[in-house]
C-alpha cells in the first residue's frame, strides 16, 4: 500500500503550493487512518490467544479494503473532492471498519463468551458511531451535485470525525491488558 504526494513540477517553492493544498490533507487523513488501523489492530491481537482460519480470512479481508485507501484518496484528491470520489472513499472507510469490526468479531467467537476482547469492547459505541458517521458522510456527498464541492467537504468533514474519535489508540484493550488479562 502506497500513498503518495505528487513531486511539484518546479523547482521554487510556488510550485510546492499545488501540492500542499488538497494533496497533502488527503495525503495526511488516509495516513492518519492507516495509523489508527495498525495501532487498533496491534492492541486488539494483544488480547488475542487463538488465532483460527476464520480470523486470518477476516483478516484479509480487512487488508483488502485498506489495500484500496491509496486509490480511493488519490481520486477523491485528483477530483479537487468531487461527488462520486468522495463517495467512494467514503464507502472504502466504511467498508474497511465494517470489516474491523467482522475481524473482532469472529476473534470473539472463537475465544468464547468470556474472551478478554469481549471484555474491553464492552458496547462498542465508538466502532458504531463511526459507521454511523461514516454513512452521513457519504449522504453529506451525494446531496451534493457533481461538482459542487461544498457537499464534498462536508463528507469529508463527518471523515476527520471519525479519525478524530479514533486517533487515540483504544484504551478499552489497554486497560484489559493492564487489569492483569494477559493474551496466552
Amino acid at each position: 500500500m502506497v500513498l503518495e504526494l505528487k513531486v511539484p513540477e518546479g523547482h521554487d517553492l510556488a510550485s510546492l503550493l499545488p501540492v500542499i493544498g488538497s494533496s497533502l490533507l488527503t495525503y495526511l487523513l488516509s495516513f492518519v487512518y492507516i495509523g489508527i488501523y495498525w495501532n487498533n489492530h496491534h492492541h486488539m491481537f494483544q488480547v488475542t490467544e487463538k488465532i483460527t482460519g476464520g480470523v486470518l480470512w477476516a483478516n484479509l479481508h480487512l487488508l483488502f479494503w485498506l489495500s484500496l485507501l491509496p486509490f480511493s484518496t488519490a481520486w477523491m484528491d485528483e477530483s479537487s473532492l468531487a461527488r462520486t470520489p468522495v463517495v467512494t472513499y467514503g464507502i472504502n472507510l466504511l467498508a474497511a471498519a465494517a470489516a474491523y469490526l467482522i475481524l473482532q468479531r469472529v476473534i470473539i467467537r472463537g475465544q468464547g463468551a468470556d474472551s478478554a476482547l469481549k471484555r474491553a469492547m464492552g458496547p462498542d459505541r465508538k466502532g458504531k458511531a463511526s459507521l454511523v458517521l461514516y454513512t452521513l458522510g457519504i449522504l453529506a456527498a451525494l446531496l451534493g451535485g457533481e461538482h459542487d464541492r461544498v457537499w464534498g467537504y462536508l463528507g469529508v468533514a463527518f471523515f476527520v470525525a471519525v479519525a478524530v474519535l479514533w486517533l487515540v489508540p483504544d484504551r478499552r484493550i489497554e486497560r484489559n491488558l493492564g487489569a492483569g488479562h494477559q493474551p496466552a
